[in-house]
């Protein structure tokens, strides 16, 4: 028997039965409130990676300046305007109903200015985590090469009596 719903038009009740069944890869991306102490970022990170099941890559909490000023009205009738946050993210494998779970934290979740949840491949996840490690490293040998040009620059400058 065809029923049409939704989700899959045209799909028999057992074929949309089992995808709601099936395991799939989500990531989950978030911006946590720059003011918040170190700890409290780390274990709002946790609260939400603990709700995932499987975890397949993941992006830990890093203060990022933001591209654009993000804006949240606070109670009382007041605003609060945002140009960094803590960014991280998570790439887990999941049933819908463990998704939904998810996405449930992630709403209830105050700490979060914004979030965004994608389905992925696994694949795709790992080789952005890997991504991630390497500009990561990049970043750190550049900041490295800027400070001995920096202990070159000052020796010379001495030199030069200047």
């Amino acid at each position: 028997m065809n029923t049409e719903i939704e989700d899959g038009a045209g799909s028999t009740e057992q074929e949309l039965e089992a995808g709601y069944n099936e395991s799939r890869v989500y990531e989950l991306g978030f911006h946590i409130d720059p003011e918040l102490p170190q700890e409290e970022v780390k274990k709002t990170y946790q609260s939400l990676r603990e709700k995932a099941s499987t975890i397949v890559a993941e992006g830990e909490p890093q203060k990022i300046p933001l591209a654009y000023t993000i804006s949240q009205k606070v109670q009382g009738g007041g605003r609060r305007d945002f140009d960094s946050a803590y960014f991280a993210w998570f790439a887990y494998e999941a049933d819908l109903a463990q998704h939904e779970a998810v996405l449930e934290a992630a709403k209830a979740e105050s700490r979060l200015l914004r979030y965004i949840d994608l389905r992925t491949e696994k694949d795709a996840a790992i080789h952005a985590a890997e991504m991630h490690e390497i500009y990561a490293k990049m970043g750190e040998t550049n900041q490295a090469e800027a400070e001995v040009n920096d202990t070159e620059l000052d020796a010379a400058l001495k030199e030069a009596g200047v």
